[in-house]
C-alpha cells in the first residue's frame, strides 16, 4: 500500500524559515517525480514546486528565490526548504508523486497524494 506523508509544518513569522518533508514508502518512487502543491483557505489548491527523477525541477514564480525543492531516492523523500516566508505563504501543503514523464506546472498528475501540513506565517 502506498503512502505519502508530509511533515515540518507549523507557525512562523514573517521571514523566518520552515522545512517539509515528505516521505512516499510502498513502492520505489526514484523514477517518479515528486511535488509539492498548496492551498491557502478558501483559495484553489495551486503548483508550487516539483522535480523529476533526474533532478530537473520546476518552481511557481512566486516562490523563486525564496524555496528549494530537493530528494533522496533511497529514502524516497523530497524536501522543501522554506526561506523568506511572508504572510502570503499561509496554507495548507499538500506533498504529491507522479508516475507520469511530465513534471511541469501544467501537466504534472499526480497518482498519490499525503494529507497535508499547515504552515502558517505570522505577520
Amino acid at each position: 500500500q502506498v503512502q505519502v506523508v508530509e511533515s515540518g509544518g507549523g507557525l512562523v513569522q514573517a521571514g523566518g524559515s520552515l522545512r517539509l518533508s515528505c516521505a512516499a514508502s510502498g513502492r520505489p518512487f526514484s523514477n517518479y517525480a515528486m511535488g509539492w502543491f498548496r492551498q491557502a483557505p478558501g483559495k484553489e489548491r495551486e503548483f508550487v514546486v516539483t522535480i523529476k527523477w533526474n533532478g530537473n525541477t520546476y518552481y511557481a514564480d512566486s516562490v523563486k528565490g525564496r524555496f528549494t525543492i530537493s530528494r533522496d531516492n533511497a529514502k524516497n523523500t523530497v524536501y522543501l526548504q522554506m526561506n523568506n516566508l511572508k504572510p502570503e505563504d499561509t496554507a495548507v501543503y499538500y506533498c504529491a508523486v507522479s508516475s507520469g514523464v511530465l513534471a511541469g506546472p501544467s501537466n504534472f498528475r499526480g497518482d498519490y497524494w499525503g494529507k497535508g501540513t499547515l504552515v502558517t506565517v505570522s505577520s
